[in-house]
């Protein structure tokens, strides 16, 4: 297919960090405990090459997202890789290609044919997403139902069910950033921001109720509500910035915020889980991401 910049010289490093958003990987591992935990109370170690493959397939939907958005991003993002001339338009889709292989062969290494019975149709998602979905109505819905599938990738193939409501509510949270993100350029109506916060309100309240109607311990029950207190008091804080003011810039940082919030909130499920340990990981790298954020953008 031709497009802008199909040919460039070698990328560097610097410039396939940024193609595909290097640090916001950090906030893939996490849905993979919240989903271990919430069926089998805590991650075996299978789970390090589930996360192996959620990272790879994380990059690969990033990576793809460049390659599908050249010429767009040639007149509205021309900072850009693709469009800067930095990464060839080839690269990056030859770089989604040797991603997704790597992720469905770690998926296969991990647990086999039950575990690409859920990694199957994730890599399905993100493909339809970044080359058919994105601009339709079912974009903010296909993205969500991709992190849900992530979730329930890290659960016990026989247990899955009772990791569907952590799926479930990264899959809302991921809803709300999905659908800030379609007005990153331009700013949003004032109403988007305002009703992606109603949504993230909501999520927050119930990673915290989560552990008293699954009669956990009075200790994942604080972890729960430490978690999502610090999920709202990040990602909620942008959006009511950008609620006030719903400039491009405002919004373009709740989407960022929204990224790497997902932390603290995946902290709270697994927290509620009964792994306060793997919680206390999540939410000691949720700064450290952050920090990573402000030097290559997650958006």
């Amino acid at each position: 297919m031709d497009g802008p910049n199909n040919f460039s010289p070698s990328p560097r490093l610097a410039d396939l960090a940024q193609l595909i958003r290097l640090p916001a990987a950090l906030s893939v591992p996490g849905d993979i405990l919240a989903g271990a935990v919430a069926s089998a109370g805590t991650a075996r170690p299978r789970a390090v090459a589930t996360m192996a493959s959620s990272v790879a397939l994380y990059w690969a939907g990033m990576a793809l997202n460049d390659y599908a958005d050249a010429t767009v991003d040639a007149v509205e993002r021309p900072e850009r890789p693709i469009p800067s001339g930095r990464v060839a338009r080839s690269t990056a889709l030859a770089t989604a290609c040797g991603l997704t292989a790597a992720g469905l062969g770690l998926a296969a290494l991990a647990g086999g044919r039950r575990a690409l019975g859920v990694t199957l149709p994730l890599t399905g998602l993100v493909w339809a997403y970044d080359l058919r979905l994105k601009s339709t109505a079912a974009g903010p819905a296909a993205m969500a139902g991709a992190r849900a599938l992530n979730v329930l990738a890290g659960a016990d193939p026989g247990r899955r069910s009772a990791a569907v409501p952590a799926a479930l509510l990264v899959g809302a949270h991921t809803y709300t950033v999905t659908a800030l993100s379609r007005h990153e350029v331009s700013g949003a109506p004032r109403g988007v921001p305002a009703a992606t916060l109603a949504g993230s309100t909501a999520t927050a309240l119930a990673a915290a109720a989560l552990p008293s109607l699954r009669r956990r311990s009075p200790a994942a029950r604080i972890g729960a509500a430490v978690g999502a207190l610090g999920y709202l008091a990040s990602y909620g804080t942008a959006q009511a910035r950008a609620a006030r003011e719903p400039s491009a810039a405002n919004v373009r940082g709740a989407v960022g915020t929204g990224i790497m919030s997902l932390m603290p909130l995946q902290a709270a499920l697994t927290a509620g889980g009964g792994a306060a340990a793997l919680a206390g990981a999540l939410a000691g790298a949720h700064p450290l991401a952050r920090r990573l954020a402000r030097k290559v953008s997650p958006t």
